[in-house]
């Protein structure tokens, strides 16, 4: 697929999964607009990037701002082709009964209510164009339990059932709508390995997939290929998806 004149929104776009994709589809001839609430950070990759990037501040949990965010990209760029949820929040980690509410509840505005409010703000532009795709990135917590990670888990249940919606309402009005599990997502590693909490703690830092490879799975999947996984995961774990990409088995 050829990214020319495409323009891809990205979520969590300060460091990463969201940085990298930015950069390995931006490379790929895309305008991208960076999103995250570290504004300073944004800059920086966007300056890296050059005039085809775009940074804008935008905390995913507050409607308001993705609206905005949403609302400029499609001003600067003249259009909204791709949009990668990949916000979202893992810690703290702790048993049900040991949870603050408010830590819980945060987890559910940014993972599940930031995902609905993108897709919200979005759908609309591209519904008007006549197309155009929304990649959730999701978990294999969606679909088991983890000691200690009731929120993360139910939160990415929740994005699937998102992504299912999604295609289910809108994939004959032109969107495509699927999921992308890395295993692990980025910029986790080290606090899931300090938890202690769960098989998912004993392994190293350097046994979790590498952002590099995500990124390529979302141009991967932007294209012609992603047909096959429309209201569904893909999930880059498996050694039959790192193939098709032409990643090495890990």
């Amino acid at each position: 697929m050829t990214f020319s004149g495409k323009t891809v929104l990205i979520t969590g776009a300060s460091r990463g999964i969201g940085a990298a994709t930015a950069q390995h589809l931006a490379s790929l001839g895309a305008n991208v607009v960076l999103t995250a609430r570290s504004g300073d950070a944004l800059e920086q990759i966007a300056t890296q990037i050059g005039p085809q990037a775009k940074a804008i501040a935008c905390d995913v949990s507050d409607y308001d701002q993705v609206k905005s965010a949403v609302d400029l990209a499609f001003a600067h760029f003249g259009s909204l082709d791709i949009l990668v949820n990949n916000a979202g929040l893992l810690a703290p980690v702790h048993r049900l009964a040991e949870f603050a509410p408010k830590d819980w509840d945060q987890i559910i505005d940014v993972n599940v209510k930031g995902v609905f409010y993108m897709m919200h703000a979005a759908l609309p532009i591209m519904i008007k164009q006549g197309g155009g795709t929304i990649i959730n990135i999701s978990s294999g917590a969606a679909y088991g339990v983890l000691e200690g990670w009731s929120h993360y888990c139910a939160s990415k249940a929740a994005v699937l059932q998102l992504t299912r919606s999604g295609h289910e309402e809108y994939g004959t009005q032109g969107i495509s709508c699927l999921g992308l599990s890395p295993a692990q997502k980025i910029g986790f590693p080290v606090l899931i390995k300090a938890s202690g909490v769960n098989p998912v703690s004993q392994l190293e830092v350097a046994d979790h997939i590498p952002a590099s490879d995500v990124a390529q799975a979302v141009a991967y999947l932007c294209g012609p290929a992603g047909i096959k996984y429309l209201g569904e995961d893909f999930h880059l774990k498996s050694p039959d998806s790192r193939a098709a990409i032409g990643l090495p088995v890990r």
